[in-house]
């Protein structure tokens, strides 16, 4: 695992992100009717921000939600922020969002 340093200056352990852990979060904050979760953290191994375990810090959502109806895409990309936060407050590096519309 690797290892962060919090606010007070002390060492705190950051754990990837698992796809089977997101899914069920964006389904209940969000109810999509289209949800993919991928993670690309494999294609940036070596990269600034990726981990040791090989996953889990790099994230892919494409999502689709009634609860976007009316948004820009900003407010509809803070609202996937504010249910992944807990993840990025665990060390996740990059969240790409792409926001499906609805036929």
């Amino acid at each position: 695992m690797s290892a962060g340093v919090n606010a007070g200056g002390g060492r705190t352990m950051r754990l990837p992100a698992h796809v089977n852990e997101i899914e069920p979060l964006l389904q209940a904050w969000l109810e999509p009717t289209h949800l993919e979760v991928l993670d690309e953290s494999a294609a940036h191994a070596g990269h600034a921000g990726a981990n040791a375990q090989g996953f889990g810090s790099h994230i892919r959502v494409r999502i689709a939600s009634p609860v976007f109806a009316g948004k820009s895409r900003v407010a509809c990309h803070r609202l996937v922020y504010d249910a992944m936060q807990n993840f990025i407050d665990r060390g996740l590096h990059a969240l790409v969002i792409e926001i499906v519309k609805e036929p």
